[in-house]
């Protein structure tokens, strides 16, 4: 799947700009950065409700495509320019974090059963 397929799954809005072949292989939902940092794996998109710039430093660290701010987290300036600068796209949902974890990961399951 494709960063930019994600959007449209969960009803979400782009923030930012979406880089070519960002390719999503799962996913990783924590509010916590530290637990992101060492459980989270490359290639995974962040699901949270963490809407600052740490969160974009932690997801750049694991090597993450991007970042899903659920329950309509507004996104501050200084993370969008910084997840511009390190080519991590910002999508923000209206939808939980269970919710949202679930679309991605049916989503996910089944374009590996295609």
């Amino acid at each position: 799947m494709k960063v930019n397929d994600i959007a449209g799954l969960i009803d979400g809005q782009v923030l930012t700009s979406i880089p070519e072949n960002n390719e999503v292989k799962g996913g990783y939902t924590s509010d916590l950065l530290s637990d992101v940092m060492g459980n989270a794996a490359e290639g995974h998109v962040l699901i949270t409700i963490q809407a600052h710039k740490n969160t974009v430093a932690v997801a750049n660290l694991v090597g993450m495509p991007a970042i899903i701010l659920c329950n309509g987290r507004e996104a501050p300036g200084e993370m969008i320019k910084l997840a511009e600068q390190e080519q991590i796209t910002v999508i923000v949902t209206k939808l939980n974090q269970f919710i949202t974890s679930c679309k991605l990961g049916n989503a996910l399951e089944k374009e590996s059963e295609n």
